[in-house]
């Protein structure tokens, strides 16, 4: 079969629904009306005069990517390694409110060959002054979530990319506003979402786009992760920050590491859009009882009560009739899996299902028949993603979580160096945190569904490269 241009394939794959709302332009945000008297509306601002959309905004080049960290816990320090042995990458500040965070993490580069960073730290506002520097091109935050918003809108502020772990905000208003500044600063901040490129996330983006699954109609993804003992370590997590959580909000709290490859897969925000979202809970029994059998009485946590669902679902509708089902669960005893499921016409991939060494089984037509699943091995290998293919093995040496950590990092330095296009912009960040606020919001009208919001204002209509993107080189370094 002669080779088709990525786009071509796409749209000729891809369904006749995204092909007409091309044909019809922006105006075919509104294709699929809502029926307002079911569906809870969701109203996003206008943009302002003078500020412009962030899509395909390459970054300028640079000749080194100088980092500035912010939040140096338990994820923070682990990826200041990572960071420092991207080639072309220097890690030139560091940042905690506890003081001697920042000096473990400066000793240990030290200590690993790097130049040592300049520390901050002591107060809740140090990260203001490390912001102030004019050595630092890439914000990289990994605090508590509650300041994830603030402490991002500060790094564009001052004139910085950014890249926030997950989420980059928990309220509607929060996302907008992070949107809004980097249009108004051009500046670009990203999720970290480090599972948009795990081996098998790429893999199966690659194998949908290319018409294995046909017309994909449905995907499934979350983050159902027993996180118990850890949630009541007095260690672990810096002052119960992500506990405490489960007592103030209902909010499907993290399922972006499960929606974000299924929303890729299926051309969120190039040529598709989430509309609607429903969310479902069950009641918030994981926790308390953990606590009754393994928490001593005298533990802080015996004051406090659980109002989170243990399994948190949401469904989401698209414009291409397509459904995600995405799912949050901390509070079980189970093992880990992120669900990573898609299906189309013509066939399905099932992750972490454990009959591959891949951990994925898949069943396509006309490959496969009788109505038996088969490894995953053979089409990961066939489908496997350049950047895996390129620095797979340094990725292993180099980053946490099977290596996806080191391919992130490297992307986004080789992004900035080469003056590319970022992966992961600003939009598809806000729609893959959105499910925060929104499931708090149908879960607060019985399981209503809720308006999801277009953050692209009308330009996801518009097919273009995201995370399938073409083989590219990092710039020598000098």
């Amino acid at each position: 079969m002669p080779e088709i241009p990525e786009v071509s394939r796409r749209l000729l794959l891809g369904g006749a629904l995204a092909t007409g709302a091309l044909a019809a332009g922006v105006g075919a945000a509104h294709a699929a009306p809502l029926d307002q008297g079911a569906v809870v509306p969701t109203p996003a601002p206008r943009r302002r005069t003078g500020q412009k959309s962030m899509i395909d905004v390459p970054f300028e080049a640079y000749k080194t990517v100088r980092v500035g960290m912010i939040g140096l816990g338990n994820r923070g320090s682990g990826m200041s390694s990572g960071w420092s042995a991207v080639p072309g990458c220097v890690v030139t500040a560091v940042c905690d409110i506890r003081a001697d965070r920042a000096e473990r993490t400066a000793d240990r580069l030290v200590a690993e060959g790097k130049p040592r960073p300049a520390e901050f730290g002591g107060s809740a506002g140090s990260y203001k002054e490390m912001l102030k520097r004019d050595d630092i091109d890439l914000v990289y935050i990994a605090t508590p979530w509650e300041f994830h918003h603030q402490q991002g809108k500060a790094a564009l502020l001052a004139g910085k990319h950014a890249i926030v772990e997950l989420p980059i905000a928990t309220e509607l208003d929060e996302l907008w506003d992070l949107v809004d500044t980097s249009e108004r600063t051009r500046r670009h901040l990203i999720l970290a979402e480090n599972c948009s490129y795990g081996r098998n996330e790429l893999a199966m983006l690659k194998m949908g786009h290319e018409g294995m699954f046909g017309d994909i109609t449905n995907g499934h993804g979350g983050y159902l992760h027993d996180l118990r003992a850890l949630l009541f370590s007095n260690t672990y997590y810096t002052d119960s920050w992500r506990r405490l959580w489960h007592t103030r909000s209902t909010a499907s709290f993290y399922a972006m590491h499960g929606l974000a490859p299924i929303a890729a897969a299926m051309d969120i925000n190039r040529g598709d859009r989430m509309t609607t979202l429903k969310a479902t809970a069950t009641a918030p029994k994981g926790l308390a009882d953990y606590r009754e059998r393994f928490v001593p009485k005298s533990h802080p946590s015996w004051n406090e009560t659980y109002i989170n669902g243990d399994l948190v679902s949401c469904s989401i509708e698209t414009v291409e009739a397509r459904t995600i089902r995405a799912e949050h669960d901390v509070s079980s005893p189970r093992p880990y899996s992120r669900i990573n499921t898609i299906a189309g016409s013509r066939g399905i991939f099932e992750d972490y299902a454990g009959t591959s060494s891949t951990g994925g089984r898949i069943y396509v037509e006309p490959d496969h028949s009788g109505h038996s699943w088969r490894d995953f091995d053979t089409y990961r290998k066939e489908f496997d993603h350049w950047l895996w293919k390129k620095i797979g093995d340094d990725a292993a040496n180099n980053g946490g979580h099977g290596g996806m950590d080191y391919v992130l990092q490297w992307r986004t330095v080789q992004l900035m160096r080469a003056g590319l296009v970022p992966d992961i912009d600003v939009y598809d960040s806000a729609a893959w945190c959105a499910p925060i606020p929104l499931s708090v919001k149908s879960l607060a009208v019985d399981g209503r569904p809720v308006e999801f919001p277009d953050f692209t204002r009308g330009a996801w209509v518009n097919l273009r490269t995201g995370l399938d993107s073409r083989p590219s080189e990092m710039p020598p370094v000098a």
